[in-house]
């Protein structure tokens, strides 16, 4: 492992190495952001409950919200970016996972293609097949080519 008096260290090296490790230090970000995000919402509630009961002398019953919408939207603006960033860690963690794989079958697809560029350069010898009018070799009538039409069966019979 590498020392803390390296000047090149870095804790997180490990952690990159890893899918594994990769994975649950994502998932324990996840999970912190999660927390976070709890008491953002709980946040934004208790602000938004606050910001609407505050009246000024003079105001309709609407203007107080008026005056809370920008605050409200900043806020739902900060849970949706930490929703998406939850969710960008997760397929982060997969995408890792899926890296690694295709590193491993990588090895063996460029086998198999180098298999089949050498089948398709090199195709196999075909043998000839035996002459059947050789001498001495009974004569053997296979079937094909005999009858010319359907009516021209006679006694034989159909496959």
């Amino acid at each position: 492992m590498n020392s803390n008096n390296d000047l090149n260290y870095s804790p997180l090296r490990d952690v990159a190495q890893s899918p594994e490790a990769t994975a649950r230090y994502l998932a324990d970000v996840q999970r912190v952001l999660l927390d976070i995000g709890k008491n953002l919402e709980t946040l934004a509630h208790e602000t938004r409950v606050h910001l609407r009961d505050t009246h000024v002398e003079g105001d309709r019953w609407y203007h107080a919200r008026l005056r809370a919408m920008p605050v409200e939207k900043a806020l739902g603006n900060v849970l949706r970016n930490l929703n998406n960033l939850t969710e960008g860690l997760e397929k982060s963690a997969y995408k890792r996972r899926a890296h690694d794989e295709a590193v491993v079958n990588t090895a063996k697809d460029r086998k198999e293609k180098e298999l089949e560029k050498q089948r398709k350069n090199n195709p196999p010898l075909l043998q000839a097949a035996p002459n059947p009018l050789q001498q001495g070799a009974p004569s053997q009538n296979s079937g094909y080519g005999v009858a010319t039409s359907i009516y021209d069966l006679g006694k034989r019979e159909s496959a």
